[in-house]
């Protein structure tokens, strides 16, 4: 029998931003529906990317004398390398720059201009540049763009339009007619309020005279695509041609994840673009909201944007992933603050599901020698028990189909509270001390190990890698997604005789003394936290990009008793690079050899000679040492 399937989605990202909490958010979210769903059996495509073409991209590679791809290349990493730390389990990631996505927008446009659904007309419009967007004259606040608040400069040129304007009733009908479609409901009412008056059609070029960066329309190769009518392709563009994703099955997507301030693109532009071509909107396109950080909007100039690097090294992976869905409502804006993470850390992970693990390992291990017992003597306390369970179970299948992450874990927390009251009321201490009581012990040990077995299977979307820990102390070697949500429809699924092992915190608490320290450096002015001046951030660092290379040409540099001037192959190209270490290596004894480059330092001339780079190497007492590797490793590979 086929497996059902389910589709969703994140945004994807601009690759211009550094990643912080609002895409994390985002992510994680995404993630523990996809977990959840492969959990209940279904077959799962999860996709993220990044974003890449555009005005913004074009600029700051221009900035830093690279090529738009080159600084793309570089860029997009950023992302993949934090989904890898945060246990994101997407099943692909788009960018905007591979080819399989550039063939279906190009068959896409060339469709639609076949179609007569695009056309060419001069147009005159207020236009800003860091949203790469056009607006009329009665869309300007105050004169400036009504999202980003910044300057727009009138421009008036040729472009070429999707007439977006004649589904207007059409999506206003499908929007009032489907209550799940955008979801949460106070996001409905916002586009439907945009849909109010007449909608324009929308400009879908940019002359390649002022933006050659992006994907050529394949009907005049003197323009290439708005970043907009490209960037939204790609949730559909990863399953191929268009007959393809009519066969997948896994278009309409389910779920269409994106914050609230793009929901009018997904929301009006992509529908309409979909409808045009002959296929379903998604299911649903649920906006959540925005994180502050206490109390204020996350922004450079303040230095209060969070780093989800800096949360995972100072907190862990899975106390990131609890926190970020169980503070607030999913759909509505939250504030951040260290204070309320390490709160939740304490409170809801350390003392109350942290402490009810170990005391139920521990207490296995002292009265059972580590091995689940068979139940034996029954008493009123179990039933309370299994009851909460099952209650549990289906609480959490309906609240998933809302996305109500905050509300899926408020309602699992009823059942390690109840798990621990069982522990407090049947007293294993106590029943350890007559022969009855014994048999008893053997029941309230393994009901309070078969809950925590189910606890385990519900909590594993929003903390992967510390509840598969929970089961292996269990004494469970197969996978939580092998056991499945099947795996806790009835109770007793945890098998007697296996061997727990020694109990291991899972989450660690945070002391007073240590939180007020980082609560303190936390809020110190930026200079005092700054021990040398010479320290750098992460994100300057990640901006150094070191590859190997390997050494293809080298000589001496005439007139120069330093100088070598080196070929390197990088994978992706040749460099020319001027190294000062003729005084420790002679030519051909370089030939062949791996080095590291920097490969996005600016080009320049040393002895009238163009160097594209600078070789890593170290000085011992004036001999140069070249830097290297145990193994040999391929050519381009990026060094971190």
């Amino acid at each position: 029998m086929p497996q059902d399937k389910f589709y969703i989605t994140t945004p994807i990202y601009y690759v211009n931003d550094v990643p912080h909490i609002g895409h994390a958010y985002t992510t994680i979210a995404a993630d523990v529906a996809a977990r959840y769903k492969r959990l209940e059996g279904f077959e799962v495509f999860f996709l993220t990317g990044t974003d890449e073409h555009g005005q913004k991209v074009q600029q700051a590679a221009n900035n830093l004398g690279v090529s738009p791809q080159e600084h793309v290349d570089k860029l997009h990493q950023r992302f993949k390398e934090l989904w890898v730390r945060l246990n994101i389990s997407n099943s692909d990631f788009i960018r905007t720059t591979e080819e399989r996505h550039k063939k279906l927008v190009g068959d896409i446009l060339q469709e639609l201009h076949s179609k007569d659904e695009i056309y060419k007309a001069s147009y005159e419009g207020w236009y800003c540049t860091p949203c790469e967007r056009f607006w009329t004259e009665k869309d300007l606040a105050e004169g400036n763009c009504p999202e980003c608040k910044r300057k727009v400069d009138k421009i008036k040129e040729h472009n070429y339009f999707f007439r977006m304007s004649k589904y207007q009733e059409w999506l206003i009908d499908r929007i009032k007619n489907d209550p799940h479609f955008i979801l949460p409901a106070s996001r409905k009412n916002e586009v439907l309020g945009f849909l109010d008056k007449p909608l324009e059609d929308l400009c879908i070029s940019r002359p390649k005279s002022r933006l050659p960066w992006g994907i050529p329309l394949p009907f005049d190769e003197e323009y290439v695509t708005y970043v907009w009518f490209d960037a939204l392709i790609n949730y559909i563009s990863i399953h191929g041609s268009l007959d393809d994703i009519k066969a997948c099955g896994f278009w309409p997507a389910d779920h269409n994840m994106v914050g609230k301030d793009i929901l009018t693109t997904h929301a009006v532009y992509w529908s309409t673009m979909l409808k045009a071509i002959g296929l379903e909107p998604p299911k649903n396109i649920f906006a959540h909201g925005w994180w502050t950080v206490n109390g204020q909007k996350m922004s450079k100039s303040l230095q209060n944007v969070v780093e989800p690097n800096k949360l995972i090294d100072q907190f862990g992976v899975d106390v990131i992933r609890y926190f970020l869905l169980r503070e607030v409502p999913f759909g509505l804006d939250g504030d951040f603050s260290h204070k309320a993470l390490i709160g939740r850390l304490n409170s809801d992970l350390a003392n109350n599901f942290g402490n009810l693990l170990n005391r139920t390992v521990n207490m296995m291990k002292k009265f059972f020698d580590g091995v689940i017992p068979t139940p034996a003597a029954e008493g009123p306390e179990d039933n309370l028990l299994t009851e909460k369970a099952s209650e549990v179970i289906t609480e959490v299948r309906k609240l998933y189909n809302e996305l109500a992450y905050n509300k899926i874990l408020q309602k699992i927390w009823e059942l390690v509270d109840v798990t621990n009251q069982y522990i407090d009321k049947t007293g294993p201490w106590n029943l350890v001390k007559t022969e009855e009581g014994k048999e008893r012990l053997k029941t309230v040990m393994y009901n309070s190990a078969e809950s925590l077995r189910i606890l385990g299977v519900l909590l594993n979307p929003f903390m992967p890698q510390s509840t598969e820990s929970l089961m292996k102390q269990l004494g469970l070697e197969t996978s939580i997604e092998e056991q499945g949500m099947k795996s806790i429809d009835q109770w007793g699924g945890l098998k007697s005789g296996s061997q727990t092992q020694k109990a291991k915190q899972l989450f660690p608490r945070i002391e007073d003394k240590q939180a007020a320290k980082i609560l303190a450096e936390l809020s110190a002015p930026k200079e005092e936290q700054k021990e040398d001046g010479n320290q750098i951030t992460i994100d300057e660092f990640m901006k150094v990009e070191l590859r190997t290379g390997k050494i293809l040409e080298a000589e001496k540099v005439k007139k120069s008793k330093k100088l070598i001037q080196l070929k390197i192959d990088i994978g992706t190209g040749t460099r020319q690079v001027l190294a000062g270490i003729a005084e420790s290596y002679e030519p051909e004894d370089l030939i062949g050899r791996t080095v590291i480059i920097v490969a996005n330092l600016k080009p320049a001339k040393l002895m009238g000679i163009e160097s594209q780079g600078m070789v890593l190497a170290a000085s011992n007492d004036g001999n140069i040492l070249l830097a290297g590797f145990d193994q040999e490793p391929g050519q381009g590979i990026q060094v971190r």
